[in-house]
């Protein structure tokens, strides 16, 4: 996935966790209602200025549900880890609030690329470290580490073009269809033995969970959430042409070892060549949504 986390300790929440680490989650989380999302679509403009095609059918394979399940506990563990750390930032940061901001003007355009998001308890948080990492797990789980805001120092567009990323790589449903893909870890017969109660349907979820912290997306996978990420941001009203100007800060943050984010998201001029390509494609649907 694109999330490299040096703050996972390998504890996964237990049946018998406190209330209060619990209901910490809850409070913390950023919980965005998807009622009000629907409403907000009706007045928009076509879907798909961008040309992605088809999600994978491979995706079909791992339960959509169970996967969104497994991701949304590994986020809470992950956020437990770094409260206890003190790295999680308070809702009142303002950091914490631009990106509850911008995540506030992308969501509800979201659905249209997958249905499911209507239901999704999507959340939002940011993590201090010095990462340049940002990610999007199933089902809406967004973290944001401080390195990719601060050292890139990122505009609002710029960040809104990392979330749009982030979230299309959950939409497009890439996770499920890497796993599906997986031969080396054999998730297929695994979970086909799961399913047909030949094996630990519970296990089986949690493995998946823990794999979603170092999968990695394929080059097909990463223009498609470039440009379905294009699209959600300027549908927000984000300036279209940051995403060029993010990614040759990208471009420029390599070098040795590179950033954690360079990865999974290598950086180059095919890339930026392509998003140039699109910008004009969504430049309309950026200048309409500031005009609403």
């Amino acid at each position: 996935m694109c999330l490299i986390c040096d703050l996972r300790s390998g504890h996964a929440p237990a049946a018998n966790d406190s209330p209060d680490s619990h209901r910490w989650s809850s409070r913390r989380g950023f919980l965005l209602a998807a009622a009000a999302a629907s409403a907000s679509l009706a007045t928009t403009p076509a879907l798909g200025q961008v040309n992605v095609g088809p999600p994978s059918r491979m995706r079909q394979l791992v339960p959509a549900e169970m996967l969104e399940n497994a991701a949304s506990q590994q986020f809470v563990q992950m956020m437990q880890d770094a409260r206890r750390q003190g790295a999680l930032l308070p809702d009142s940061d303002p950091q914490v609030q631009r990106l509850h901001t911008i995540a506030r003007r992308l969501i509800p355009h979201a659905p249209p690329w997958n249905p499911r998001a209507r239901d999704w308890k999507w959340q939002v948080q940011l993590i201090r470290s010095d990462q340049i990492n940002a990610f999007c797990m199933p089902g809406g789980k967004i973290g944001f580490f401080t390195g990719i805001l601060d050292q890139l120092k990122l505009d609002d567009d710029e960040t809104a073009m990392i979330m749009g990323h982030e979230m299309a790589h959950a939409l497009r449903e890439h996770a499920r269809a890497r796993l599906a893909k997986s031969s080396a870890t054999d998730v297929g017969l695994r979970l086909g033995a799961a399913l047909l109660g030949l094996g630990d349907l519970g296990n089986m979820a949690a493995g998946l969970g823990s794999q979603l912290l170092t999968l990695k997306y394929s080059r097909d996978d990463e223009t498609e959430a470039d440009l379905v990420g294009l699209e959600l941001a300027a549908r927000g009203a984000y300036r279209p042409q940051a995403s060029v100007s993010l990614w040759q800060k990208m471009a420029r943050a390599g070098g040795s070892g590179g950033p954690a984010f360079l990865s999974t998201h290598p950086s180059g001029p095919n890339r930026i060549r392509e998003l140039e390509v699109n910008v004009p494609k969504v430049q309309g649907l950026f200048e309409a949504a500031r005009r609403g």
